[in-house]
């Protein structure tokens, strides 16, 4: 290693650099020590991260290097100007290589710059790290490098098991019971979308209760930890050392580092269907083309299922030479150099057999710890052994598992923990771009689902995904089906997915109606006790055994409970769940007291019954039922009379009652059953001489915050209504994303009130459209507080100058300047009949 590599090895500065009490002067030190090419490797070495760390600080270290004189006045505003727009990934990207094209002495400042900014999760992570490892990290950085080529005479079988795994993994099989061969076959480079992973391991609670998460907040919620917190990882970074986080291995890495022996274990959670499985597959093709993990010699990936059927001791030779006969006799030669080695455990949530990585005897008796690939053992022995360095010390593991089964390993030699959070953003529009060769139809299909709150939600996981890529594609694919009869909501869209699954195997049982209804009746006793899981008591209970159609709704899992493992089962979404027990009301003989049932679920204050009320009063529209009704039988009228009368009951007695919170959101639910419903005679009925709707408030915290999909439900409300007399909007938060849902039924309402919704410039031109409208009867229009600037004045002095019905405008606390004077010559027409116009002008008329 290189002689200035090695320098600061002095015990004393180590020992100064982690027990500083001010661990900004640890590190100032730290880097005053370093030299230039030192703080190269450590730039080099934290790059990605770095990318992350500064995303939210760039603008502030931005203007230190060009205090220094580091970025010329063009540099800064090209950097600032991607951060304004909201793109801090490309402009965290740009300064960072701004600053490695400038020189030594700008990465010094970068990193002098880096102690002095404070709050920034990520980057304090960074430096901490450094401060634990005092002036190890040269080391550090170096493990790995300078193994010797692969000698020659394993280069052949090397080859032959590249070309093995790649033939193994270059297709994707999917099995759905929603197609009639029940086996798809993709290219999987062709539908591979990369999944966010982050560099650490939630609580397990949180994790879990995922499935149970709704709406806009989720996605919000993600974003927000990832910007702050939530590190970022590449599957080719799992091995990646400056993501550990064992402070054990740490140290362990410190006494083994100069004999490069740097086997590392990684852990990857994930929940159902987020695509666990799917990205092993991938690290296994990518190493077999040569794309990474180029340190890595030979790859030997197992899942822990196919494991299962080895009921008898076996060493790991034989368990290599199982699935790769091909290695022969020469396995001997690949145990000489284990830190060329790479072992893949998928599914420990499905392995029957337990693996106890507390077990102080399991620690410290020779029977239950296998020391060489010969020896003959149990398979969890045999694991257990290669996660903590106990068997072929130096090899690497990767174990992934469901975050049910993750204790498992909280004591186990885990240096690198994942989380795969699944699709963010733009990954789920990528998903449906490569899982359509059409691409408009991709777009479409897209638009469709960004525009359903629910449909959304669901889009992280890569399995609901495909749900909605099966149910949704027919409908702009297919000739027989008309654009027009798209599900519109999603009860008509779970129509669908209900349909397709009946359509291709509901002849294998001689009554779906009847299985449909048990699954139902217990899906509802799910929702009731929110209860997710549900056991074989649970089918036995309902009259229901294991059949391939039920695993059309229902998803097996293995549970372990100590060291037994049962089957149990769940529905592939909460949602789904819900629709299944909302259906059930419409199958049964006897619909008791439906009624009375609604009510009763209405009162829950938790919201448990909400998304199922919504199912059922969307049910009892004829667009709904048709498509089921093929295969089931006709739904029950009296039910549907029922919850038709039930809806109507429950709008006329909240209408009226929108002064608390709760009352808002009462009526905000009602309006989503009539959506639900799409029933034009009970909107009309109930809604049609509507005249005052307040969801907002000046008070913020008496105002109730809108999503899109909530916009486009109050919009479809308000297209039934004669003539909205007052609507007010104030402190909703309902932004341009919601008003572009709501701009087609503004322009019937009389008294606007949109103050303190962040609706922008982009919001000023929708609503210039609404008074543009020939029949619009906005007299009065709030707009204060709305981040408005000087560029949308034009547009609305366009849409005054042909408006006749406006006469109060409130532009306050926005940053318009003196661009406001812009408006006079639209209000000095004679047929513009503003009378008041705030901030203040004077108008000559």
């Amino acid at each position: 290693m290189a002689e200035g590599l090695n320098r600061g090895e002095d015990p004393t500065f180590s020992k100064r650099m982690r027990m500083d009490t001010d661990p900004n002067t640890a590190i100032t030190e730290f880097l005053t020590k370093c030299d230039d090419y030192q703080l190269f490797q450590l730039t080099k070495f934290y790059r990605d991260r770095l990318e992350q760390a500064i995303e939210e600080g760039v603008e502030g270290l931005s203007l230190m290097l060009t205090g220094e004189d580091h970025f010329s006045g063009q540099e800064y505003h090209k950097v600032t100007e991607l951060a304004e727009k909201g793109n801090m990934a490309a402009s965290s990207k740009l300064l960072l290589n701004l600053v490695m094209d400038k020189g030594s002495r700008a990465r010094r400042v970068m990193w002098e710059s880096f102690v002095k900014m404070h709050r920034l999760p990520k980057l304090d992570k960074i430096l901490k790290e450094m401060q634990e490892l005092g002036p190890d990290p040269f080391d550090y950085m170096n493990i790995g490098r300078g193994l010797s080529e692969i000698p020659s005479h394993l280069k052949d079988v090397q080859q032959k098991h590249k070309e093995t795994l790649r033939v193994q993994t270059e297709t994707l099989r999917v099995n759905t019971i929603l197609m009639k061969d029940k086996v798809k076959i993709f290219q999987l480079v062709t539908l591979y979308t990369e999944l966010t992973v982050i560099s650490t391991v939630r609580d397990r609670t949180l994790v879990e209760h995922e499935l149970l998460a709704r709406g806009r907040d989720h996605e919000e919620w993600r974003k927000k930890h990832l910007q702050r917190e939530l590190e970022k990882i590449r599957t080719d970074q799992l091995f990646h050392s400056s993501f550990s986080r064992s402070s054990t291995w740490l140290q362990k890495m410190k006494s083994t580092v100069k004999r490069s022996n740097s086997g590392s274990s990684a852990a990857v959670s994930g929940v159902a269907g987020i695509g666990k499985t799917t990205m092993v597959q991938k690290i296994v093709y990518d190493w077999a083309t040569g794309k990474i993990y180029p340190h890595f010699q030979f790859v030997f990936s197992f899942k822990f299922r196919d494991l299962n059927a080895i009921n008898c001791r076996i060493n790991l030779r034989n368990l290599i030479l199982d699935l790769y006969p091909y290695f022969g006799n020469i396995l001997g030669e690949l145990w000489k150099n284990p830190e060329r080695l790479l072992f893949i455990f998928d599914g420990l949530d499905e392995f029957k057999d337990s693996i106890d990585f507390d077990n102080h005897q399991i620690n410290t008796e020779a029977d239950y710890i296998c020391t060489d690939p010969e020896d003959w053992c149990e398979v969890s022995d045999i694991v257990y052994s290669l996660i903590q360095h106990k068997l072929l010390p130096g090899c690497s593991v990767l174990v992934t598992s469901r975050p049910t089964a993750l204790h498992l390993l909280e004591k186990a030699e885990i240096s690198v923990w994942a989380e795969i959070l699944g699709f963010v953003g733009e990954e789920r529009k990528e998903y449906f771009n490569k899982f359509f060769e059409d691409q408009s139809v991709a777009a479409a299909v897209f638009k469709h689902v960004e525009e359903n709150e629910l449909l959304y939600t669901m889009c992280y996981n890569p399995s609901y995904c495909w749900i909605l890529g099966l149910s949704l594609g027919p409908f702009f694919t297919q000739r027989d089906r008309k654009q027009q009869r798209v599900p519109r909501t999603i009860t008509q869209l779970y129509s669908y997915y209900i349909y397709n699954i009946l359509k291709n195997h509901g002849r294998e049982i001689e009554s779906p109606r009847d299985v449909l209804l048990k699954i139902g009746e217990m899906a509802f006793t799910g929702v009731s006790e929110k209860k997710i899981v549900f056991r074989n008591g649970d089918l036995i209970k309902n009259n229901l055994q294991p059949s391939q159609f039920l695993s059309g709704f229902m998803m097996e899992l293995l549970e372990r409970d100590g060291s037994a493992q049962s089957v149990v089962y769940t529905f592939p979404h909460l949602t789904i769940q819900e629709f299944v027990a909302a259906l059930a009301q419409f199958l049964t003989p006897d619909p008791g007291d439906i009624g009375k049932l609604l009510s009763e679920a209405h009162s829950k204050e938790d919201g448990r019954f909400e998304i199922f009320l919504r199912f059922v009063v969307g049910l009892s529209s004829s667009q709904s039922a048709r498509p089921l009704e093929e295969f089931l039988g006709p739904f029950l009228h009296q039910t549907i009379c029922r919850v038709i009368d039930w809806v109507k009951e429950k709008v006329e007695g909240q209408i009226g009652n929108t002064e608390s919170q709760t009352g808002k959101r009462d009526l905000l639910n009602t309006f989503h059953y009539l959506f639900e419903s799409q029933n034009k005679t009970l909107a009309q009925a109930t809604v049609g001489s509507l005249e005052t709707l307040a969801f907002g408030h000046l008070d913020s915290r008496r105002a109730l915050r809108l999503t899109p999909i909530d916009c486009a439900v109050l919009s479809h409300v308000i297209g039934f209504c004669d003539t909205i007399k007052h609507l007010n909007l104030q402190n909703c938060s309902i932004r341009y994303e919601g008003l572009q849902r709501l701009g087609p039924a503004l322009h019937k309402c009389q008294v606007l009130r949109l103050g303190r919704n962040e609706l922008g410039d982009s919001g000023v031109k929708l609503l210039s459209a609404a008074l543009r409208n020939p029949d619009c009867k906005i007299e009065e229009l709030e707009l204060w507080d709305n981040d408005l600037t000087a560029s949308c004045i034009e547009d609305l002095a366009s849409a005054l100058s042909t408006n006749r019905s406006l006469m109060d405008l409130n532009l306050n606390k926005n940053k318009l300047g003196d661009s406001v004077k812009l408006l006079t010559a639209a209000l000095r027409n004679p047929d513009c009949k503003i009378q008041n116009l705030e901030p203040g002008l004077c108008v000559d008329v």
